[in-house]
């Protein structure tokens, strides 16, 4: 049985941030903590977001701790904060690193029990009820969709790189603002994007039936591909970040089918050094993966390859990996994990991770210890 789920409220438009007041009161929220991050309250967003608040008198708390890569230390210090202010819900405004802190804390300020308590390698699926803290998801960033995902991604105090995944972690509400991206960099724009084209190419390949989830993946893609290199070269094109903000999401609605190696991977290798950029390791394995995949003998894995080639504009499917290398590199980002001081002393430990990581299962094609060595060296 297939679980096909479209899931939660969507504002999607430039200008959609003016939506704020109106959507905590549609979802009940009447004291929220802000949780974002110190990037995002210099460029100015935070202000932007309290003008919506017409009350003077209000004065929202705000976490704006938030680290690139989101960890329990920081969850246990903003759970302290929602608690010490008498909060009733959470307005995460960012990347995917505050939205995931704000689905931790949400979680944890509800419930007994430690982070990893609620991991799901952990059994903790079945621990995480509908007491969670609501939460609105205002992303700044678009490349991992954690607005509309039913997870996060969150590094234990023992290092290891875990989801906390359950549908009541699904935000009430995204406010998608596309002119919210305008002020990110161009490195950042690069590897978020490739985190979104790595995120609906994943949840297509994973062999889960799902063709509503196949086709947002697909369509994302399509948008992905041609419009990462315009909003990374021309930062306040609005419909490059129109379409890559849409790409982005298009990805996490089809999350729920799955992910799969480039994920178990990149999960793994950021848990050992959190400054290793999500989006793009999973750019720097996804040639890797899916070379590997192709070899899946499955009824539902037959003719994705040719899907995929003609979503990114290929005549020959055989290219696909080649097509990804030479767009990572034009992007200016990195093409392989060398050029990210990773050495091959480090593959037993990330082989490990990715073996015990949730996406691991999903791959459409099992991956055992020797593959991922192989995948790992392929992609150095």
């Amino acid at each position: 049985m297939s679980l096909i789920n479209y899931i939660t409220q969507i504002q999607f438009a430039a200008g959609a941030i003016a939506l704020l007041p109106a959507e905590c009161q549609r979802v009940g929220i009447t004291r929220p903590l802000i949780v974002t991050d110190r990037g995002v309250r210099a460029a100015g967003i935070i202000d932007r977001a309290l003008r919506t608040f017409t009350d003077p008198a209000v004065e929202l708390p705000i976490y704006d701790d938030t680290p690139s890569n989101p960890n329990e230390k920081a969850v246990r210090e903003a759970v302290a904060m929602f608690q010490a202010c008498e909060c009733d819900g959470i307005i995460a405004i960012g990347g995917g690193s505050a939205i995931d802190l704000a689905k931790g804390v949400a979680v944890c300020a509800t419930h007994e029990g430690p982070l990893k308590s609620f991991a799901v390698i952990e059994g903790g699926l079945a621990r995480i009820t509908s007491a969670t803290a609501p939460v609105i998801a205002v992303p700044t960033t678009a490349g991992t969709g954690s607005e509309v995902g039913r997870g996060a991604i969150l590094i234990l105090d023992d290092g290891r790189k875990v989801g906390v995944i359950s549908p009541y972690v699904v935000p009430k509400s995204a406010i998608c603002d596309p002119e919210l991206t305008f002020g990110l960099p161009h490195a950042l724009t690069a590897a978020t994007g490739m985190d979104a084209i790595a995120h609906c190419l994943e949840t297509f390949m994973a062999p889960a039936f799902n063709p509503p989830a196949d086709g947002i993946a697909l369509d994302g893609l399509w948008r992905a591909w041609r419009f990462i290199e315009i909003a990374t070269q021309d930062p306040k094109n609005l419909e490059g970040r129109i379409n890559m903000m849409s790409a982005s999401l298009q990805g996490a609605l089809a999350f729920q089918k799955g992910l799969g190696c480039v994920h178990s991977l990149s999960h793994s290798l950021g848990g050992i050094n959190p400054r290793l950029h999500h989006g793009t390791l999973n750019a720097i394995f996804l040639p890797a993966v899916i070379a590997f995949n192709r070899k899946a003998q499955t009824v539902v894995n037959e003719h994705k390859m040719s899907r995929i080639a003609q979503a990114i504009g290929l005549a020959d499917e055989s290219k696909i990996e080649e097509a990804i290398r030479n767009m990572t590199q034009a992007l200016g980002l990195p093409t392989g994990l060398r050029e990210l001081e990773v050495t091959e002393d480090m593959f037993e430990k990330i082989i490990q991770g990715a073996l015990a990581d949730h996406s691991h299962r999903t791959n459409p094609r099992e991956a055992s210890a020797e593959d991922y060595r192989w995948m790992l060296e392929a992609s150095m």
